[in-house]
């Protein structure tokens, strides 16, 4: 794979599917948001990549619009006893963060790859603001 000019698109793409950005076969994850050292599959350091937390404000940002947005123009929100509606809003919101976050973090772990921006890189930028 040509490591001078990594493709945008397709190495998101694999972050979202929870695959290697280099390759696409390795898994991104060894557990529910636990980044792989290295790629199981090309043998790629995964662990450079920095996804601190870029993905949770990108998570809470989706699930924001996606769900409470249209929830709200919903009277049934509205006009339920608040014993039925609060737990169901936040059950629903919970499981939908749930289910994005580590799909989001792999497309910001993606996108960290493409754009070749490493552990190393954030590292330095932080040393330089603190002098």
């Amino acid at each position: 794979m040509d490591v001078k000019h990594r493709k945008l698109w397709p190495s998101i793409g694999r972050g979202l599917r929870g695959r290697c950005p280099h390759c696409g076969e390795g898994a991104l994850f060894s557990s529910y948001l636990k980044v792989n050292a290295a790629c199981p599959a090309c043998g790629h350091d995964l662990s450079r990549y920095p996804a601190d937390d870029g993905p949770a404000y990108l998570t809470i940002l989706l699930v924001g619009h996606l769900v409470v947005g249209p929830a709200l123009f919903f009277p049934i929100v509205w006009e339920a006893s608040p014993l039925y509606s609060v737990p169901i809003s936040l059950t629903v919101l919970a499981a939908v963060t749930l289910a994005l976050l580590p799909r989001v973090k792999g497309g910001w772990i993606g996108l960290m790859y493409a754009i070749k921006s490493t552990d190393a890189d954030h590292k330095q930028h932080t040393a330089d603001y603190a002098d």
